[in-house]
């Protein structure tokens, strides 16, 4: 499968199954966009008859060049991972490496778009306390088998409103490294509203990663992120916010976002965070069923993608932005099973509640026919586990001929749930974003090889994998 396109007034194909990305001119672009599948013998008359624009002998010159590439396995290339038997036998062992730990189901704001009931789920307002928190560790500190590396984000609603469950959880962890031969990774994602000098420095000092919510422009942010009692959150945090990745070093942090149906420049949203002196941005579509009056339409996609083509075009060249959705591994990315599966949602990467319960991810708790098990009792339901990990790219239907499928490994399955009521059926407005990000992010890497610039060092395969050679 090719897929050829254009972006950023680039020429461009990508061969699916090889990972390769080519730079074309205008007449081997005209000619490959009406090739459907792979060539033999001269250029037939026919095709150069369709395109009677250019000259016979210039069609003929890149058919040859296409034909080459082609047989040097860069066009037209089989797909190695093809087997239905293989992709049904991926592993299910439910390993899992990675806690979402819903430290609070409670929060200082009112975002209007929140998926999760302004924080508490459905399921009432409360805190996980430590001895829960304590289990969840211990659990998946058992459930991870020979994995070293293991993932905890603090989750909410607001997790600084249980911010001594938070730092007793690391400590506790942290004790447990040396004797079962684990490294913990933390993260925390925070409104801000209860950021301080002490919590911000115990952050930066024992967070991995930190991810700070801010939709963007005032007037957005304070629209979509009221406090409480009405008012605009913008002045609140963003001075803190500001303090916060001023003393963080290199450490990772990301300055998240959310657009909606009722802010579609959302350009103009990523370039005042980078304004504020943020360069890790990611701004992400709202979600929600068909009626949600803030998720992203059908109808909205063709606004959505004329405005990720002004982003793309507003970053090229830029050193003071990393906007996380145009960051893209040419490479075809992670090991193979990530290619294949994704986020390993219910099966690698489950979420914990304040009542312990297990769910597969943040997006399912308060779904109860998705609930796991409890890390009281330590029960765990390997045929919903089993369930997720059947979901890959060759057993959701629409992937099987989507060109980005190596790339977006599938799409997440609780947007699916959402829209389609099924995990395994596409979201498709979800899937059309994420395409034209991808058809973004490939221009771009093609405008930088031109500019100079070298390319990204591929993605190394994950620590302590052993289905990684």
């Amino acid at each position: 499968m090719v897929h050829t396109f254009k972006a950023l007034g680039q020429y461009l194909a990508a061969d699916v199954n090889s990972g390769a990305v080519h730079v074309l001119d205008a007449v081997s672009y005209d000619l490959l966009s009406r090739i459907e599948g792979p060539m033999e013998g001269d250029l037939p008359e026919e095709l150069a008859a369709a395109l009677p624009q250019h000259p016979r002998e210039e069609l003929a010159e890149s058919w040859d060049e296409l034909k080459s590439l082609q047989e040097a396995g860069l066009l037209f290339s089989t797909d190695s991972y093809l087997d239905p038997e293989a992709a049904m036998a991926l592993p299910k062992a439910a390993l899992v490496k990675a806690l979402c730990l819903h430290v609070s189901h409670d929060c200082n704001l009112r975002c209007r778009y929140c998926f999760a009931s302004t924080g508490d789920f459905g399921t009432g307002r409360k805190i996980m306390d430590f001895e829960t928190a304590k289990k969840a560790i211990d659990w998946v500190v058992a459930k991870s088998g020979p994995r070293r590396n293991i993932e905890v984000d603090f989750f909410g609603g607001e997790p600084l409103m249980a911010m001594d469950t938070v730092k007793k959880t690391v400590a506790y962890a942290r004790s447990l490294e040396e004797a079962h031969n684990k490294r913990f990774r933390f993260t925390i994602t925070t409104n801000g509203i209860l950021l301080n000098q002490e919590n911000i420095d115990w952050i930066n000092r024992e967070m991995s990663n930190v991810v700070l919510s801010l939709d963007g422009r005032p007037s957005v942010n304070d629209a979509m992120r009221p406090t409480i009692n009405g008012k605009g959150s913008y002045d609140v945090i963003v001075p803190k916010f500001q303090k916060l990745v001023a003393t963080r070093g290199e450490k990772d942090y990301y300055l998240r976002g959310t657009f909606t149906r009722q802010n579609l420049d959302f350009a103009e949203d990523v370039f005042h965070i980078a304004s504020l002196g943020f360069r890790h941005v990611s701004v992400e579509p709202a979600s929600g069923d068909r009626d949600d009056p803030y998720a992203i339409r059908e109808e909205d996609l063709p606004a959505v993608e004329a405005e990720y083509e002004k982003l793309a075009a507003g970053l090229i060249g830029r050193k003071d932005i990393n906007f996380f959705h145009f960051n893209v591994d040419l490479s075809q990315g992670p090991c193979v099973i990530k290619r294949l599966r994704g986020c390993g949602a219910g099966c690698e990467y489950v979420a914990v509640t304040p009542d312990g319960d297990i769910y597969p991810c943040h997006q399912f708790v308060g779904k109860e026919e998705y609930r796991m098990g409890s890390v009281h009792d330590g029960s765990f339901d390997m045929a919903i586990s089993d369930k997720f990990a059947n979901q890959n790219i060759y057993t959701r239907p629409a992937c099987r001929t989507c060109w980005a499928r190596f790339y977006c490994s599938g799409g997440c399955s609780a947007s699916n749930l959402l829209v389609n009521g099924d995990i395994s059926l596409s979201n498709e407005t979800a899937c059309a974003m994420e395409r034209k990000r991808l058809e973004c992010a490939i221009a771009m890497k093609a405008i930088s090889a031109g500019m100079g610039e070298a390319p990204a060092k591929p993605a190394e395969n994950c620590e302590d994998c052993a289905l990684c050679d």
